[in-house]
């Protein structure tokens, strides 16, 4: 960030938690490996002893609670994602606070983009985005994007596929899927950032 023959800029993508944990779900066995990955970070980054090493994870599946069985495929992959969700917040939580503590020269260069701003305004995102790292917007670029986020319909069934849909409906989608032990666990884990990012 500091060498100046790069001007490197940073954009920080985010999503209210709950909808990335919807997502997350609804493609548990593609994000399995991943989910472990994940919590495997968390664990190397801590020491044995710590009460944070120590805590239960937040985010169980119903099942899991009160002397469910975790050796059911599902209930493990439920608890993998749920686990892992909690490990990127709190990711998100310390680079949120650093970025709220840089010096000018570090927020000049960063800036966060919440993906329910982009699908709600995506032509005055763009431009802000194209702003920031001083390009300038091609029509095309405009058209490309108002499509992306304004197609015909939206397919939940498939959350990783590229296509032109409507995308303001995947905003608010988990709010039908999700039950509330999950919506409340997802907002107990991930609460510090979502506050800081208005969710």
């Amino acid at each position: 960030l500091r060498e100046p023959g790069l001007n490197l800029r940073v954009v920080q993508l985010f999503r209210d938690p709950r909808a990335v944990h919807n997502s997350r779900l609804k493609a548990r066995q593609a994000l399995l490996r991943e989910s472990v990955q994940v919590l495997r970070s968390r664990h190397r980054a801590e020491p044995r002893g710590s009460p944070r090493h120590q805590q239960q994870h937040l985010l169980l599946p119903p099942g899991l609670l009160g002397g469910g069985r975790a050796s059911q495929p599902q209930h493990r992959a439920e608890f993998f994602l749920g686990g892992a969700l909690e490990v990127i917040c709190q990711a998100w939580l310390r680079d949120l606070l650093l970025a709220r503590r840089a010096p000018g020269w570090l927020r000049r260069r960063y800036t966060q983009l919440r993906y329910e701003d982009l699908v709600r305004e995506p032509r005055a995102e763009l431009r802000r985005l194209l702003h920031f790292a001083g390009l300038t917007v091609p029509p095309a670029l405009e058209d490309f994007v108002l499509n992306m986020t304004r197609g015909a319909a939206y397919s939940s069934d498939r959350p990783f596929l590229i296509s032109a849909r409507d995308a303001r409906e995947a905003v608010h989608a988990w709010r039908e899927r999700l039950s509330r032990q999950q919506v409340r666990q997802v907002e107990a884990a991930c609460g510090e950032a979502m506050s800081i990012l208005a969710y």
